[in-house]
């Protein structure tokens, strides 16, 4: 079994992130046996389809990398590394490109979604990016990908371009990746909108806990969430119709290993003042070993590319025989 998954390095990670895709990759990790592997990566060569001044992206990958570790993630058991180290990448991505087919990417959703009216404006990056997450799983012969709803789509392309690659050449040369639904996911939402995710390009950063926030910030953010004036129901069926309670409710039930409904019976009858209050404590004590190790690595740069660098040679090794049988199936020289 090889796993594989990776993370744009777009600022801090947030609650949803770690709730949502980072705590799984951990228990992933940690449940691996002796002959399987976790590959996690940076993806900073994605990261470009968005303008980011050249220093500032060089601090995100570090910082992610640093909170990626202090989450939980082993680089003595998993490969942690950044894309833009592994040329393989790039060059997959583009033998790909004669696979790939212009309807296939016209249908993809996430495009539409980012491009908006201004599909012409958009980049070419944009619009390939889904060709470059197939040569991110198929390089590796990834047997298994975790992906959430937004990423069904990008996954099931992958496959379709593995499978006519292999028919297309003759060759039985990538793995079809099955996708992996974690044992337990969250969707977390923004403290300020129920209905919207909680994430990084929410200009508000009360609409978030960042992993790195501080115990006060942390308190003050669940303070000031968004809630109804109504009490916590008897069960998390009277939260239908209340997105931010059940929201919050859904965060403490994570965080505790309770179930909504229990997390109900706890509190019923009682207002948001004195749940926001427990909630608060429950997730300063939780957050407070992983901001202060993320603090710890954050300021050692030679570190952490350090860190980064032996991840990317591990990927790079894996990586070549891969690249190799593509080359050779096209017919290039190199």
């Amino acid at each position: 079994m090889r796993v594989l998954s990776g993370i744009q390095p777009t600022g801090n990670l947030h609650l949803g992130n770690y709730l949502g895709a980072i705590r799984n990759w951990v228990r992933m990790q940690d449940e691996m046996d002796s002959d399987s592997q976790c590959f996690f990566f940076l993806a900073d060569m994605h990261s470009i389809t968005v303008h980011e001044e050249r220093a500032q992206r060089l601090r995100n990958v570090r910082e992610m990398a640093a909170a990626l570790i202090a989450a939980g993630i082993d680089p003595d058991r998993s490969v942690l590394f950044n894309q833009a180290r592994v040329p393989a990448h790039a060059e997959l991505q583009w033998l790909l490109n004669g696979t790939a087919r212009i309807g296939w990417l016209n249908r993809m959703t996430q495009f539409k979604d980012k491009a908006g009216k201004n599909r012409e404006g958009a980049s070419v990056g944009l619009y390939v990016y889904p060709v470059l997450q197939a040569a991110d799983v198929l390089l590796y012969q990834a047997t298994h990908v975790p992906v959430g709803e937004d990423q069904k789509q990008h996954l099931e392309l992958t496959r379709d371009m593995a499978v006519k690659f292999n028919t297309d050449f003759g060759v039985d040369l990538f793995t079809i990746p099955d996708p992996i639904i974690p044992k337990e996911t969250a969707r977390i939402m923004s403290l300020r909108d129920g209905t919207s995710k909680m994430s990084k390009s929410d200009p508000s950063d009360m609409s978030r806990i960042n992993l790195t926030d501080d115990d006060d910030a942390i308190v003050q953010k669940i303070r000031k969430a968004k809630t109804d004036p109504e009490p916590l129901p008897e069960t998390a069926a009277g939260l239908e119709g209340r997105p931010e309670a059940a929201n919050l409710v859904g965060i403490f039930a994570t965080f505790t290993g309770a179930t909504p409904d229990s997390v109900c019976a706890q509190f019923v009858g009682q207002g948001f003042g004195a749940f926001k209050a427990a909630l608060a404590e429950v997730l300063v004590e939780a957050l407070r070993p992983i901001r202060t190790r993320f603090e710890e690595l954050k300021g050692d740069d030679a570190a952490l590319d350090a860190i980064l660098i032996k991840g990317a040679e591990k990927a790079a090794a894996a990586a070549e025989p891969t690249l190799r049988g593509a080359y050779d199936a096209l017919g290039l020289m190199r």
